[in-house]
């Protein structure tokens, strides 16, 4: 079969978020057929190695799961797959799979991961849970995560702090709001504040990050005849990797100053950290080089923080069109699978 339809034969398998156990079977099952690879299971989670006695070993990691979405609509179209998870991230699983598969020897040992519950809250990630179990079986010198990039590399990551906002008020009846303080009011003029939010762009080992905030939610409300006295939202700010979360909430709060009052409620509600580039890691460096693009930073959190926490130098590098993730128009071509596997094989070769 063709890399794009050994993809389709995964989109088609229904893999959201903590429904990860069929796929993963399919993956374990090819992985146990090639006898050079000594291939554990930790829950959902794949993990294949190669055992020779090569002093270098390199790692490639993706994600088994996706956001919601029907996979039984599926379809191939000429060249290009449509489906959920097909660029983010099925497309490059099926890369992985195929050369994972491939019994001629390399000059390195390689380490093939395949993870469960990224698409979720990161506490939950089957990245963490091997690294909790059995952390000797992510060492490597340098690491690949698959995520889709265009057939370039995106170095490092955004952080991504969430927090909540809850804004007081005073309870009255609707037909004499003059007695009272609208809550929902007030957080009207902190959200389109948030809306006018200019984006800070920072330039870190060459390559550029540009922050974002965003209001991601709103509730509040008593009933149709009640002014009310508490209204809440969450704001989403993506944070460039010079910022540390305590750095980050205290230029949040600097930017809210006169927007919130000090009876008002702002918590964090998550962070995931941020990761910097690690493109002067010789491997990586010569990563950049087989792709012929300028390398770019990644625009989002993905599991390079997870691999910097580790101390392991990593980057972004697979199939598929990142702005087109989570999308309802989902798809990936079988030109940008054919690339990302050309790259990725000489890499490890």
């Amino acid at each position: 079969m063709s890399l794009l339809e050994e993809t389709f034969e995964l989109v088609r398998i229904d893999s959201v978020s903590h429904n990860e156990a069929a796929i993963a079977r399919v993956v374990e099952g090819r992985l146990r057929k090639n006898p050079t690879l000594e291939v554990e299971r930790i829950g959902d989670n794949i993990i294949a190695r190669t055992t020779g006695h090569h002093a270098t070993r390199l790692l490639v990691a993706g994600h088994l799961d996706t956001v919601p979405g029907d996979a039984s609509i599926a379809r191939i179209e000429g060249d290009t797959l449509h489906g959920v998870g097909s660029c983010d991230m099925k497309g490059s699983l099926a890369v992985m799979l195929a050369l994972a598969s491939q019994t001629a020897p390399r000059s390195v040992e390689v380490t093939w991961v395949f993870y469960a519950r990224e698409e979720i809250s990161r506490k939950e990630s089957g990245l963490l849970e091997i690294a909790e179990l059995r952390p000797d079986l992510l060492k490597c010198d340098a690491a690949v995560l698959a995520e889709p990039t265009s057939g370039a590399v995106e170095a490092g990551c955004q952080g991504t702090l969430r927090v909540g906002v809850s804004m007081k008020g005073r309870r009255a009846h609707s037909a004499r709001p003059f007695t009272g303080v609208n809550a929902i009011h007030r957080l009207a003029a902190l959200v389109d504040h948030v809306a006018r939010y200019e984006p800070r762009t920072v330039e870190i080992d060459g390559v550029s990050f540009t922050e974002q905030l965003q209001t991601v939610a709103i509730e509040g409300g008593v009933a149709a005849n009640v002014v009310p006295d508490l209204a809440r939202c969450t704001l989403n700010h993506r944070v460039a990797p010079d910022r540390s979360e305590s750095e980050a909430f205290a230029w949040l709060m600097t930017f809210l100053e006169g927007h919130v009052e000090s009876h008002d409620v702002v918590e964090v509600l998550d962070w995931a950290p941020s990761a910097a580039p690690e493109l002067l890691n010789p491997r990586l460096a010569s990563l950049v080089e087989l792709t012929n693009a300028a390398p770019r930073g990644k625009l989002g959190w993905t599991d390079v923080a997870t691999f910097a926490q580790l101390g392991i130098a990593s980057t972004n590098f697979g199939a598929g069109d990142p702005l087109l993730a989570h999308r309802s128009d989902e798809r990936i071509s079988r030109y940008e699978l054919d690339e990302f596997a050309d790259v990725l094989r000489r890499w490890l070769e």
